[in-house]
């Protein structure tokens, strides 16, 4: 929601010093729904100087879990997109610039780079119902060591260096797994652990992968789409070799990198996903997971299957083209290497994918206006 400070909408700039991505929480009692207070409200507006006006990459998912932990154990987990922000949750410690250690940049005309609540971005909160920080986040002693404000985001924050991400959601074993939109290259799905530092913007896809990464981002000559998305740290600021890659990071005490577990070598715009829990599907579904799409671009509404280890700890593959799990796509929006993972077709846009009581499959269709339902003959 863009909210003013008089409580209604506005696209003007000086109106609204944070345009911002809200949580609130409301309370049903069986037959009346009320609001009962905000979680979190954090800017979200692109109108940064100098920079192209952007509305894009914004607050997403958020679900409870994990589902092997008592509804009482459980916390509340956000995933918000990096708004354009250039910091240091996007990998960025001094900020948009190339020359990292030295000077401080500012972000925007509004600060940073530090994790205030106006550059609290590209990331995945962890919270408790009712909005506080629990003491167990994997960042608590790192922000505690920072202090202020961006201290104090910092220990909500569960894992980092998120792009854009429309799909999140725990495996019924425990595991936490996201997907991650590119700009033109590497398309991600990662399981997300305490701590995990996912990469962006000094990386997409493998690290082992950068020299592509690079290639690809460089090599677009359509300006509309040449910048990752913001111009103030352009594509030609990405490193030359992984381990310059992972030496500008931003290692918080309590974080780790990782590698994404599956991802494809050109964008092919992924959204929700979700797992079969049971067996309502048969045995051979069990725990698998499920990808909808963003766009229609490809097989008007894709959906992926990937079998999955019993743990929900990794993808199983059995195309010998993915054993290094990457599906080395031709183009944006194009599915070689990846046909054996293709299982559905014309869903549209699907922005929701859960398993329902009955445990059948259900995929909402945001593009369709429809709720489909997958279920075994």
């Amino acid at each position: 929601m863009d909210e003013t400070l008089s409580g209604t909408d506005s696209t003007v700039l000086a109106d609204t010093p944070l345009l911002g991505n809200r949580v609130d929480r409301f309370v049903w009692d069986g037959s009346r729904l009320t609001f009962d207070r905000n979680i979190i409200r954090l800017r979200a507006l692109q109108q940064d100087a100098g920079q192209p006006p952007r509305g894009n990459h914004d607050g997403g998912v958020i679900t409870f879990g994990p589902p092997d932990k008592k509804p009482k154990h459980q916390k509340l987990y956000i995933v918000v997109g990096d708004l354009g922000r250039r910091g240091w949750m996007q990998n960025l410690p001094c900020g948009p610039t190339p020359n990292c250690p030295g000077p401080t940049v500012p972000d925007d005309q509004f600060g940073g780079p530090e994790p205030d609540d106006a550059h609290l971005t590209g990331v995945i909160l962890r919270l408790n119902d009712e909005g506080s920080t629990p003491k167990d986040n994997p960042l608590v002693r790192a922000g505690r060591k920072i202090g202020g404000e961006a201290g104090e985001n910092i220990q909500k924050v569960f894992a980092y260096g998120i792009r854009n991400s429309f799909g999140l959601a725990f495996h019924p074993k425990g595991p936490l797994w996201d997907e991650q939109n590119g700009d033109d290259s590497f398309t991600e799905l990662n399981q997300v652990k305490p701590g995990a530092n996912l990469g962006w913007i000094q990386v997409m896809g493998p690290l082992e992968r950068l020299d592509q990464f690079k290639a690809i981002e460089t090599g677009q000559t359509n300006p509309a789409y040449f910048g990752l998305q913001q111009i103030r740290w352009p594509p030609t600021n990405i490193a030359d070799s992984p381990r310059e890659a992972r030496r500008r990071m931003l290692d918080l005490p309590g974080s780790k990198y990782s590698d994404p577990e599956f991802s494809w070598k050109y964008e092919i715009a992924p959204a929700a996903v979700g797992f079969v829990d049971g067996r309502g599907l048969g045995k051979e579904y069990e725990g698998d997971m499920f990808v909808g799409a963003a766009r229609t671009l490809l097989a008007n509404g894709h959906l992926f299957h990937f079998d999955m280890k019993k743990n929900g700890k990794d993808v199983k593959v059995e195309d010998d083209r993915l054993e290094d799990r990457v599906a080395d796509n031709l183009d944006k929006n194009e599915a070689t290497e990846s046909e054996s993972l293709l299982i559905g077709t014309n869903f549209g846009v699907g922005t929701d994918i859960e398993t329902g009581p009955n445990g059948n499959l259900f995929v909402v269709s945001l593009s369709n206006g429809e709720i489909y339902e997958i279920y075994r003959r």
